[in-house]
């Protein structure tokens, strides 16, 4: 199973902090550590511990946090098809997060947008099961999803906090499947086949051909939801390719979900038998 994955790879900077400040106000770091980050690329992690073959497709720059994160990729198991930009570094974000798990995020500019329209070849899709569009700059996405609608690969999108503010209708009319949640999707007028609504530690809905379905989540400790999501779709996609069970695919969604939002980072220890162990325990 080959699952393409476009959109963002940064660097992220994590801090632990007591809690998350308000306006003029002050939190202490406990805890500080770096490492990759960006949605395309942790999704692509997850996938790859799931065992697909995972592909990837986005920009960093021409420095030293930028070739860090290729080699962790590729240790990974992931395949990178990254463009390097040599006039911009790679973007960094700033993740904070407090004991509750709960995250804010301060991003400076950069790479990660870098990739263009006439950077993507037709061939990047060679094998392809699936297309996994995140965030990202939305003509590279319209031709991303183009690319796939030709070839009959299915689309799934999870645009992220910037659905509102950007124009991805064009993506959303090819999509097979979109993820959001309930704040991202709020005021977002879109119907795809398959529209999975997370609901963060409270589950998710899916809408699908066979009706609406609820997940209620799993009861693990929230300590770093920063990727949360993307392990999520990750884990959706492997099911939902596998054998095509909403219901399955959605539990085992939420168990990646839940997994992710266990452990500190945006790229947590996943495995097929650790999610049969939470599914196991519901």
């Amino acid at each position: 199973m080959r699952v393409v994955c476009a959109g963002h790879v940064n660097w992220d900077v994590t801090l632990c902090v007591d809690r998350l400040p308000a306006p003029d106000d002050e939190a202490r770091v406990r805890e500080r550590f770096e490492s990759g980050g960006g949605s395309a690329a942790n999704a692509a992690v997850a996938l790859a511990a799931l065992d697909a073959d995972a592909r990837l497709l986005g920009s960093v720059g021409h420095d030293d946090a930028g070739q860090e994160t290729l080699e962790s990729l590729r240790e990974r198991g992931v395949e990178t098809r990254v463009k390097v930009a040599d006039d911009e570094p790679t973007t960094t974000k700033y993740v904070l997060v407090d004991d509750d798990g709960e995250v804010a995020l301060v991003g400076s500019d950069g790479a990660n947008e870098a990739l263009a329209p006439a950077d993507v070849s037709p061939a990047v899709l060679d094998g392809a099961d699936a297309l996994h569009l995140t965030g990202q700059r939305p003509d590279t996405a319209v031709r991303l999803a183009e690319l796939a609608v030709d070839r009959d690969v299915p689309v799934s999108f999870d645009p992220g906090r910037r659905l509102g503010d950007r124009n991805f209708g064009p993506v959303l009319e090819r999509a097979d499947v979109v993820f959001a949640t309930d704040r991202e999707s709020a005021g977002v007028d879109f119907e795809v086949p398959w529209q999975v609504t997370k609901h963060g530690p409270d589950g998710a809905t899916l809408d699908c051909p066979e009706g609406t379905l609820d997940h209620p989540g799993y009861g693990l400790p929230s300590v770093d939801s920063t990727g949360a999501g993307d392990a999520f779709a990750a884990g959706f996609l492997a099911a939902w390719l596998r054998d095509a069970d909403p219901e399955r695919a959605l539990a085992v969604a939420n168990a990646c979900g839940a997994l992710a939002a266990s452990e500190r980072g945006p790229r947590p220890p996943i495995s097929w038998t650790r999610v049969e162990e939470v599914l196991a325990e519901a």
